[in-house]
């Protein structure tokens, strides 16, 4: 599969803020029971179904392909920034980080158990979404789960609303649109978790964590 031309440019973005955005989210989990647990839930899931390896795709920095390894699974991190991967393998030198485009894995079909996919496909436009989420199904293996996270719309009327992301342009989803171009992939939903924003976040957006598993 090509790469989308997109891919360069946020690519280039990453690469310009990584040890910025390294500092900035170092502890992200911190403040995230409900993430916390969720990603707990995920663990024990891709466990049952044969514990196969799972990648962390836009891991960034690594953070939370360790705390997947922590788990107990078989973590591995992709991210289209060389810089990003230069960070993670510092910062965690026993796991496994490569370079690499969500949008042309270089992950044979079927060959995982689980893909986390946090907040990693809010740059992706909307025409190239449905390419994105095959991809993410066809390295999964049958019964194999993902857990993908991503900003909410404002309301149902709207399938995606573009927004001014600090680092370049990103979009928010509607939950049911986004968990029917799952479907439409084979992926059914298994779980929703929806959280309200803070009044102190800067962006008073809905976060929504959508499980699914591959038939």
């Amino acid at each position: 599969m090509t790469e989308p031309d997109t891919v360069h440019a946020t690519r280039e973005a990453y690469d310009a803020i990584a040890p910025t955005y390294a500092e900035l989210f170092h502890d992200t989990l911190r403040d995230r029971p409900l993430e916390r647990g969720l990603l707990s839930a995920f663990a024990e899931l891709v466990r049952t179904n044969g514990d196969g390896g799972v990648a962390d795709l836009g891991c960034g920095p690594g953070h939370l392909t360790a705390h997947l390894d922590g788990l107990g699974l078989k973590a591995f991190g992709v991210d289209a920034s060389p810089v990003m991967i230069e960070l993670a393998r510092a910062a965690h030198p026993g796991l496994r980080f490569e370079v690499g485009s969500m949008a042309a894995l270089d992950i044979a079909d079927g060959a995982l158990g689980g893909v986390l996919a946090r907040w990693s496909v809010i740059h992706t436009p909307p025409r190239e979404l449905p390419a994105l989420l095959a991809e993410f199904a066809r390295v999964l293996a049958p019964g194999g789960h993902l857990l993908i996270s991503f900003p909410a719309t404002d309301g149902p009327d709207h399938e995606t609303q573009a927004y001014d992301h600090t680092v370049t342009t990103a979009y928010r989803w509607s939950p049911d649109h986004l968990a029917a171009l799952l479907r439409a992939h084979g992926l059914a939903e298994s779980a929703r978790l929806v959280s309200e924003p803070k009044p102190t976040d800067r962006r008073q957006f809905q976060e929504v964590q959508l499980l699914a598993h591959k038939a």
